[in-house]
């Protein structure tokens, strides 16, 4: 579980703001996430990812000060951009930044919580398949989601994909998948506190990709 483990979110203060500099230092460490699961197929949202996190940290880097808080970042180009806004910026980046990290999470969750097909359990194909559904393939053109389907049948089996998140040691399932749930308690709070935002400030684009 070291490629999760090494790299813990933060735990939100008591007004559920998120700090811009722990969140990039800790999201920086997640791209290497979708080499574990084998296909090629996840190669775009991997590129995805670390193509927002540094228009976010590029923007953050322009003003530490004023950009402490994801919200101050989302609050100052809201008042820069007026009519543009939230089309462009770090707010159009987070915006679909936080909808990878809800795939990781929902696809986590789903592992922990024992979610499979019985008929071939050692198979991910489930859980994966449940998080696009869940995270993104509303956004995702039809195009796009046929790409993703077929990256479904690529899934590798479960114990190869705790194995590829240790980092190639040999690990327990079960005691990979407890580290996995400590993970998950501070990971999980900081998304949602995003999704919250990106609501209260009716910032949520539903266009397709």
């Amino acid at each position: 579980m070291a490629l999760l483990m090494e790299h813990q979110f933060k735990q939100l203060p008591a007004d559920r703001q998120v700090e811009t500099r722990p969140f990039l230092e800790a999201v920086s460490y997640l791209p290497p996430f979708f080499d574990c699961l084998g296909s090629t197929v996840f190669a775009p949202i991997k590129a995805d990812i670390a193509g927002n996190i540094t228009k976010i940290k590029a923007v953050y880097d322009s003003n530490p000060s004023r950009f402490k808080t994801l919200q101050q970042i989302l609050e100052a180009e809201k008042e820069m951009y007026t009519a543009e806004w939230p089309r462009v910026g770090a707010t159009l980046s987070l915006m679909w930044l936080k909808r990878g990290l809800r795939f990781i999470q929902i696809l986590l969750q789903s592992l922990v919580d024992g979610e499979k097909d019985e008929n071939n359990p050692n198979l991910i194909r489930v859980n994966i398949t449940k998080a696009y559904e869940i995270s993104l393939r509303k956004y995702h053109s039809w195009f796009v989601q046929k790409l993703f389907k077929a990256a479904m049948y690529a899934a590798p089996y479960k114990s190869d994909f705790l194995k590829a998140l240790s980092k190639g040691r040999e690990v327990k399932d079960e005691d990979c998948l407890d580290k996995v749930r400590q993970f998950l308690i501070n990971f999980t709070a900081t998304i949602d506190a995003i999704y919250e935002m990106y609501t209260k400030m009716n910032a949520e684009l539903e266009y397709k990709a």
